[in-house]
């Protein structure tokens, strides 16, 4: 799980954090989604931040990763709301036109347009799986300073209410 942490100053985005969860050495999937459920709340309770943007579930070509990565993206998505703390999630594909204008860019060409973006001298290459994480963040920003709303494929909640309202086919 790749996760990057922004601020804004003055309408500047500066890196706070970039980083990955590594889950590999962990055999047990509901073991992963405690780490992820706990690596969340603690980066929250760290930073204190204002918003959160995660991937929407998008359907691959294996429904079992697509199952995986649903549930991952459930516990992160229960953190944020348990800490009260509206909620976006965006399209992969949103995120990367977002960020270099081609919806089907390379990590390779996200990870370097958020170099010119951020103004860094480097990307941090060993974390290129968490450019992901960096880029749903700025792609958060880039989209709420133009004032784009919950219409451009993005939905967000503000706590267990506003989620349960507008997913009512998703509560059982």
């Amino acid at each position: 799980m790749g996760f990057g942490i922004i601020s804004i100053v003055n309408r500047k985005i500066k890196l706070l954090c970039i980083d990955e969860l590594i889950l590999k050495k962990i055999d047990s999937h509901a073991l992963k989604l405690k780490k992820i459920f706990e690596k969340t709340l603690s980066l929250i309770d760290e930073y204190k931040p204002d918003e959160l943007a995660i991937e929407e579930p998008f359907y691959g070509k294996n429904v079992q990763s697509m199952l995986k990565l649903g549930r991952a993206q459930g516990v992160a998505m229960a953190a944020g709301l348990l800490r009260e703390i509206p909620i976006t999630e965006y399209l992969p594909k949103k995120v990367k036109m977002s960020i270099t204008g081609n919806g089907n860019a390379s990590k390779e060409q996200v990870s370097g347009m958020l170099k010119t973006l951020l103004n860094l001298k480097e990307f941090p290459t060993r974390y290129l799986d968490a450019s992901d994480g960096l880029a749903l963040a700025v792609c958060h920003y880039l989209n709420s300073k133009n004032n784009l709303s919950s219409q451009t494929a993005s939905n967000s909640y503000s706590g267990w209410n506003a989620f349960v309202k507008n997913n009512p086919n998703r509560i059982k």
